[in-house]
């Protein structure tokens, strides 16, 4: 049990992605659930797809810099929720269509961009790689959780007022644009500093599929926060056991790992019990 469970994490790069994603455990979940309360979980998906094209200039410009590649991927990730958010709204068409139409162009420009770059794994960008987690992507990681968790937690009621009840917000005065672009540019930190350990196909992983499964753990909104960072710290610890035993990438083994807790949720599902 030693070997398995406990010896990985004597090496130094294991203990880098344990710590990292623990982090991210702790900032992206809670995202997760507004994303959930607010039903715009797809939009999870044009985040992850959306920074790719940012992630691959970035590097063409600085090389494999964590810091040249996130502030590439933050910018191009704020600019794809601002046109998804303009096309739905300024146009008058169906935002799940142009959510899908986005986030799809974003995805191959983004791949096109890193294939044509020399010295880049592209397996390791959009998987994620354990070993890829050096000391300035853990640096990056805990730089996002500092400020998610403070904004969050400034944000916290407008932004609940906002997900249910948006217009009253609006007639009000409540600012609910500023309270939603905020909460987006929240998303696409986390979404930014989990594509290293994870990769940017993945990274979303961590922060939806606990935040799914803790509905099954409590029917109110603070008890499903806590159950899904408690949820994503067993998925980042199983999953990084996983993907060193097996030798899988980290993305898809922490995500894999999420989605049996997800399952076993369904299993358990204590609210309907309760009820």
């Amino acid at each position: 049990m030693h070997d398995l469970l406990i010896a990985p994490f004597a090496l130094g790069f294991m203990r880098r992605a344990l710590i990292g994603c623990l982090a991210l455990s702790v900032a992206a979940p809670p995202l997760g659930v507004f994303l959930v309360l607010r039903r715009m979980s797809l939009m999870s998906d044009v985040m992850q797809h959306g920074v790719l094209p940012g992630i691959a200039l970035g590097a063409a410009f600085a090389g494999l810099s964590v810091w040249a590649m996130g502030l590439g991927g933050v910018a191009a990730g704020l600019a794809v929720a601002l046109l998804a958010g303009w096309l739905a709204r300024g146009k008058g068409a169906r935002e799940d269509s142009q959510l899908a139409g986005v986030y799809l162009i974003a995805l191959a420009l983004g791949v096109a961009l890193i294939s044509a770059q020399r010295g880049i794994d592209l397996t390791h960008v959009l998987f994620g790689s354990v070993l890829a987690v050096d000391d300035p992507a853990l640096l990056a990681m805990a730089g996002v959780v500092t400020v998610t968790l403070p904004v969050l937690a400034l944000i916290w009621r407008p932004l609940i007022m906002e997900s249910l009840d948006p217009g009253f917000l609006a007639a009000t005065g409540g600012k609910g644009g500023l309270w939603h672009l905020t909460f987006l540019a929240l998303v696409v930190l986390c979404v930014v500093a989990g594509f290293v350990a994870l990769g940017t196909l993945m990274s979303v992983g961590l922060m939806m599929l606990p935040a799914i499964a803790s509905r099954h753990w409590s029917a109110s909104l603070q008890g499903q926060v806590r159950a899904s960072v408690v949820l994503a710290a067993i998925a980042s610890i199983m999953g990084l056991l996983l993907s060193y035993h097996t030798d899988i990438p980290a993305g898809p083994a922490i995500v894999l790992t999420a989605g049996a807790l997800w399952m076993l949720s369904l299993l358990l599902d204590t609210t309907r019990r309760s009820s």
